[in-house]
C-alpha cells in the first residue's frame, strides 16, 4: 500500500471495530477526500457516520469536541494543515484542557489528520508544517508517519487515544516517497519494506522512535519526509549514519534518541518547517542537556528556512543534499 490507503485501510479497520468512530470534514464523505483517504466509507458506513462539513474548522474541531465528551470517537479531518489555525482555540482551550477541568470525568478521545509539508507545489497556504505549535501545548500528542505501514498502525493508536492527537500526514510521500530529493516517484518504493502493510488491526505504540538504520558514525533525528531525505542523502554519501525516525514528536522517545547519541556521540537533526522556533529547537535542547559528556561535536540542524513559503522555490527550500550533506561533512570533521 500507499500511505492514502493505509490510512484508508486504518479507517475503514477502526470503522467495522468500533461504532463510536465517526469522520468527517470538508469533502470527505460522498467525495472521499482531496487526497482521498476517506475514499468509499461513507458508502460502506453510512451519512451519520462519514460525512461532509462546511468550511469551518473552528466548527469542525469545536463538534469533534462535543462528540468526544458525549462518548464518540470523532476522527475529523483538516483539509490541509495550513486551514487548522482557526480551529487553534478549540484545540488548546477545550481539546487539549478537558481531561484536566473535568478532573477525569470527561476525555476527548479526538484523532485531527490532515496533510501537511512540501513537495506539490501547492503554495502558501497549502503547504506549512506547523507541528511545532502542537507540541507545545500541554495535552495534545502529535504523531508523524514516514511510511505507510507506520501510518496504518499509528492511526489506529491515535484513534483509540483517550487524549486529543494531532496526525500530521507528509502529502509529499502519500504516494510513495520520492527518489531522495529529486521531484520523481521511488522506482523501489513497491519492494520497500515500509509499503508493506498487514491486513486487519494492528497498532504502533505512540511514543515510541523506530530505527530506520543502526551505525556509528553520528545519529540523526528525522520524522516525515525528511526520514527518505536523509535516508538517500547518508547512502549516496556513504556515511554509516543512525537514522531515528521519530514517529510521535509528543511523547517523545528521549530514550531511543539519548540511547543513540550516546552511541555516536554525534547528532543531526533535520526537519522541513522553519528553523526557529521549530521542534528542532526542542530536540538541540533535550540533547544538550541529557548527553552534554557524549557529544564530540556541536549538534547540527538542517531546515526550512525563516521565510514564508516560497511556491516557486520549494525544493530549494527543503532540506536537500547540499545543505544536509555540508552539515554532515562539519560533523564528520569534528
Amino acid at each position: 500500500m500507499n500511505m492514502i490507503e493505509a490510512i484508508n485501510d486504518a479507517l475503514d479497520t477502526m470503522m467495522g471495530h468500533d461504532p463510536d468512530v465517526v469522520v468527517f470534514g470538508e469533502d470527505v464523505g460522498y467525495f472521499g477526500g482531496v487526497f482521498r483517504a476517506s475514499a468509499n466509507l461513507q458508502k460502506k458506513y453510512g451519512k451519520s457516520r462519514v460525512f461532509d462539513t462546511p468550511i469551518n474548522e473552528c466548527g469542525i474541531i469545536g463538534a469533534a469536541v462535543g462528540m468526544a465528551a458525549y462518548g464518540l470517537r470523532p476522527v475529523p479531518e483538516i483539509q490541509f494543515a495550513d486551514y487548522i489555525y482557526p480551529g487553534l482555540d478549540q484545540l488548546i482551550s477545550e481539546a487539549a484542557r478537558l481531561r484536566y477541568r473535568s478532573a477525569g470525568e470527561f476525555t476527548a478521545p479526538i484523532t485531527v489528520r490532515s496533510p501537511f509539508g512540501g513537495g506539490i507545489f501547492g503554495g502558501q497556504t497549502h503547504s506549512q508544517s506547523p507541528e511545532a505549535l502542537f507540541t507545545h501545548v500541554s495535552g495534545l500528542k502529535t504523531v508523524i508517519p514516514a511510511t505507510p505501514h507506520d501510518a496504518k498502525g499509528l492511526l489506529i493508536a491515535a484513534i483509540e487515544d483517550n487524549d486529543p492527537v494531532i496526525f500530521l500526514e507528509p502529502k509529499r510521500i502519500y504516494n510513495g516517497p520520492f527518489d531522495g530529493y529529486y521531484d520523481r516517484p521511488s522506482k523501489t518504493w513497491k519492494n520497500h519494506e515500509g509499503g508493506q502493510v498487514p491486513e486487519g488491526y494492528y497498532s504502533i505504540p505512540l511514543g515510541k522512535a523506530r530505527t530506520v538504520r543502526e551505525g556509528a558514525a553520528m545519529t540523526v533525528l528525522a520524522y516525515g519526509t525528511m526520514v527518505h531525505v536523509a535516508e538517500s542523502v547518508l547512502a549516496e554519501k556513504g556515511v554509516d549514519a543512525e537514522i531515528l525516525d521519530l514517529r510521535t514528536l509528543w511523547p517523545l522517545d528521549i530514550e531511543a534518541v539519548e540511547k543513540s547519541v550516546e552511541k555516536t556521540g554525534k547528532c543531526l537533526v533535520i526537519h522541513e518547517a522553519t528553523r526557529t522556533s521549530g521542534f528542532g529547537a526542542e530536540l538541540v535542547s533535550l540533547v544538550q542537556e541529557r548527553c552534554f559528556y557524549h557529544l564530540e561535536a556541536p549538534i547540527e540542524r538542517v531546515t526550512g528556512f525563516d521565510t514564508p513559503y516560497p511556491h516557486s522555490l520549494e525544493w530549494a527550500y527543503f532540506p536537500g543534499p547540499v545543505r544536509i550533506g555540508e552539515a554532515v561533512d562539519r560533523l564528520l570533521k569534528d
